[in-house]
């Protein structure tokens, strides 16, 4: 056994969304993601073949539907987001970092 803690260990330099899986199985994966004034508007959508439960653990940032529903998070809040419901990440927070959870399931 050992103990980790999802709001350490955050690099100082973030280019990039860190993304660290942090359980697998056939039915659930976890990971912890870390932004820092990231977004995914350049992207595609995200369309995903698992539901996504996502909590924001510090910072802020907000999801954007397909459609042009924004929901903004903050530290605690949460949202489940059914398979195939297209979203991507519309801003985080420039100035400190946001920590994201999420548990994907089938």
């Amino acid at each position: 056994m050992k103990k980790e803690n999802l709001l350490s260990n955050i690099p100082a330099e973030i280019p990039g969304e860190v993304i660290e899986e942090i359980l697998s199985s056939v039915h659930v994966r976890i990971e912890r993601i870390v932004s820092k004034g990231h977004d995914s508007l350049g992207n595609n959508w995200y369309d995903q073949d698992e539901s996504e439960w996502v909590l924001v653990l510090q910072g802020a940032g907000a999801l954007e539907f397909e459609g042009g529903e924004q929901l903004a998070l903050a530290a605690g809040d949460y949202v489940n987001i059914p398979a195939h419901k297209k979203h991507r990440v519309a801003w985080t927070d420039p100035d400190a970092e946001t920590i994201w959870l999420a548990v994907f399931y089938q």
